[in-house]
């Protein structure tokens, strides 16, 4: 086998290898486009709410036909790549690399000193707000459909869920009737323990301590000590708080 054959077949080895990282880094324009494209209309929807009054309409009961089938399973191949493009970037062994891709490709609103490690699964990156100084644990999953504000200081350790958007079991179509009243916060120097959920419209107040595991149904007083299923308060945290995270994060985690 001669030279020319051998880099032929080398060359066909790497762009398999490395295909889906090509098409990954030939994604990146074309997504921001897009998230800039549902960041407006977001903001759009928002100022038609706040000047009516009126909460958007549900389009389940829209009446059936082929065009309409083909733009949902278009769609659906376009949301799957997106979801997919999502956790590709959580798993890239580097803090720069994912910092650039969060701020400029997903539009994630994000401050200095953030840490947000591996493993990370972002919903509607664009409504997700976090604070100087905060940290976000590895394998996090950040539903931020309709919202998430983490304020400063904040420390989410490992495997937290935060859920914005809930299917309706009492609707007949099984919509999602949410608003903006699920938005979720968690205030400045928060620490949400190892694999604790917290759902829609919670809001996890400045100081407050959730134990691990614990599943959060509603609202959390500051300095508060909460823990369980569902979290319910165990005790009180000091209030004189002074640390500040100023990290840069391990590297390649």
């Amino acid at each position: 086998m001669d030279n020319l054959t051998l880099l032929f077949w080398g060359g066909v080895i790497l762009v398999l290898v490395y295909l889906k990282w090509i098409i990954f880094c030939l994604s990146l324009i074309p997504i921001r486009l897009f998230q800039l494209k549902n960041k407006r209309k977001w903001r759009q929807e928002a100022a038609v709410k706040n000047n009516s009054g009126d909460k958007a309409k549900d389009t389940a009961d829209t009446i059936y036909d082929h065009r309409s089938a083909i733009k949902t399973h278009i769609a659906c191949y376009i949301y799957g790549y997106l979801r997919y493009a999502d956790i590709q970037t959580g798993y890239i062994p580097s803090h720069t690399i994912r910092n650039f891709l969060y701020k400029y490709i997903w539009l994630v609103s994000r401050s200095e000193y953030v840490i947000i490690y591996y493993g990370a699964e972002i919903r509607d990156h664009y409504k997700l707000q976090i604070g100087p100084g905060s940290i976000i644990g590895d394998k996090a999953i950040l539903d931020s459909r309709n919202g998430i504000e983490i304020g400063t200081n904040v420390n989410i350790s490992s495997n937290v869920h935060v859920w914005t958007e809930q299917h309706d079991h009492r609707d007949p179509y099984f919509r999602c009737n949410s608003d903006d009243s699920f938005k979720v916060k968690i205030c400045d120097r928060a620490w949400i323990g190892p694999d604790v959920t917290i759902l829609h419209g919670v809001t996890i107040g400045e100081g407050a301590v959730i134990g691990a595991g614990a599943v959060v149904t509603k609202d959390v007083a500051p300095f508060t000590i909460a823990a369980g299923i569902p979290a319910k308060k165990v005790g009180d945290r000091p209030r004189e708080l002074k640390y500040i995270f100023r990290s840069k994060g391990l590297p390649f985690y």
